[in-house]
């Protein structure tokens, strides 16, 4: 009994050992990091041993022994990278201070190359490698480029420097994610100079552009007096003229206007007294119309009392009438559930006193030694009192206020009538032989002779 207890503890124990190590081993990868597992994980398809198996987000489990795991942190990484003495294109020394901001990448291959290359690195070491990368490449974008399109064409330089930063980065398992250039400077003061050039430049153009202006003003100004002067001749002598053929087209003008207003005014009062007849004409119409429309609502207003008053009066009947059927529905849904429920107390109480009966009964051939007839018989033998007693009650009720006779003999010539009239009233009463011949039973025979002579006693008080 006690190695059994052994060994169920025994089981017991490594049964939940098993569980704890599996809930262990059991690992998930949060959102901020890449959960990177180690060591025996089979082949890939070439056929060659995998190194590590990366996972960004998800959950696997970490056989023990054989497999282990670490974290890469997919925090981004700002490296600032102050490029000094640069060769460009032309052989000018320039200074490019940056800032990149990096990170591990999530991407399946480049996630496998930050795996093999940067795992178990501390931060300050993967920044020095980040940076690293990022000068050489930097280095190399400026010398195939011109100071003019480094500092005129920004965005064309940090295309660039993007697409050369980032293919080696990503050759480690690094992604770029931002690049800022603060500023671009020389020690010879090339660029100083090209800001000054253009400064100048423009200043230039802008005093020549003032100059031509002036120019052009000047002259516009000669030609405007010139243009001034003979277009005042000419506008005097226009003048005149005009104001001569001004007078005369006023006078013409005059004659004609009046012949028009007078035209216009018999057109006018002509035109109003027509305008007017279609607007008395229109008025009555409107009016016939009014009417109209007045007589048809009077008579849809009262149409509309009567037949709602109507349509009223009938809902209110069809109301009570559905209220009154849904009573005697519902009063003769509750009588038929009483006597219902009346037949079935009835029901169960005759087949209650049946049961107990019945169960009286077989107690009876029980005590009678199984022999239902003998039963039967004990059962008669307690009831003969009463059969009797209602015998006699049969005409013990009989009231026979006043009895005349005319007494003779009877029919046989030896007894009286009026003693045979009372033989056969009793005679009437069924004997008890008689009455145990009609239940289809035999009276028994220790009661034969008494109830015989029981009948010979009544045919002689008769």
């Amino acid at each position: 009994m006690s190695n059994l207890w052994i060994l169920t503890g025994i089981f017991v124990f490594l049964f939940f050992s098993t569980v704890i190590i599996f809930l262990s081993r059991y690992k998930k990868c949060p959102s901020d990091k890449i959960l990177v597992v180690y060591g025996k994980l089979g082949k890939d398809n070439e056929g060659n041993a995998r190194s590590s198996k990366c996972m960004h987000g998800g959950a696997t489990f970490i056989m023990p022994v054989v497999q282990s795991y670490q974290y890469l942190d997919l925090t981004p990484i700002s490296i600032s990278v102050d490029l000094r003495n640069t060769l460009s294109r032309q052989n000018i020394r320039i200074d490019v201070p940056s800032r990149f901001t990096v990170g591990i990448s999530t991407e399946p291959g480049i996630m496998q190359n930050a795996a093999e290359r940067l795992l178990g690195l501390p931060l300050s070491e993967v920044q020095e490698l980040s940076k690293d990368i990022i000068l050489g490449q930097l280095r190399l974008v400026i010398a195939t480029m011109n100071i003019e399109e480094i500092n005129s064409d920004r965005d064309k330089f940090l295309e660039s420097v993007s697409s050369n930063v980032e293919s080696e980065l990503k050759k480690i398992g690094l992604r770029l994610i931002n690049v800022n250039i603060t500023d671009i400077s020389d020690e010879s003061g090339y660029i100083q100079a090209l800001g000054k050039e253009a400064a100048a430049k423009a200043i230039n153009d802008a005093k020549r552009t003032v100059a031509l202006r002036d120019k052009e003003g000047a002259i516009g100004a000669a030609d405007a007096t010139r243009d001034q002067r003979v277009s005042v001749s000419l506008a005097d002598s226009d003048a005149i003229k005009g104001e001569n053929e001004a007078k005369m087209n006023i006078a013409k003008s005059n004659a004609e206007r009046r012949e028009r207003e007078a035209e216009a005014l018999r057109l006018a009062t002509a035109a109003e007294k027509v305008q007017q007849a279609l607007a008395d004409e229109e008025a009555f119409e409107s009016q016939k119309k009014a009417e109209f429309a007045r007589a048809d609502f009077e008579r849809a207003r009262q149409e509309a009392d009567v037949i709602v008053k109507v349509n009223i009066d009938k809902q209110q009947l069809e109301i009570q009438a559905e209220a009154e059927a849904e009573q005697v529905r519902r009063k003769a849904a509750g009588e038929a559930d009483a006597i219902l429920a009346r037949l079935t107390a009835e029901a169960k109480g005759n087949q209650e006193i049946l049961l107990r009966q019945a169960e009286g009964f077989g107690k009876i051939v029980e005590a009678a030694g199984g022999d239902v007839k003998s039963a039967i018989q004990l059962m008669i033998a307690d009831k003969i009192d009463e059969l009797v007693k209602i015998q006699v009650e049969a005409i013990k009720s009989l009231k026979i206020d006043k009895v005349t006779v005319w007494d003779s003999m009877g029919s046989d010539g030896k007894s009286p009538a009026t003693a045979n009239f009372l033989s056969g009233m009793l005679k009437s009463v069924p004997p008890l032989n008689e009455m145990f011949k009609m239940a289809g039973m035999e009276i028994p025979q220790y009661l034969g002779s008494n109830i015989e002579n029981a009948d010979e006693n009544v045919e002689s008080v008769g």
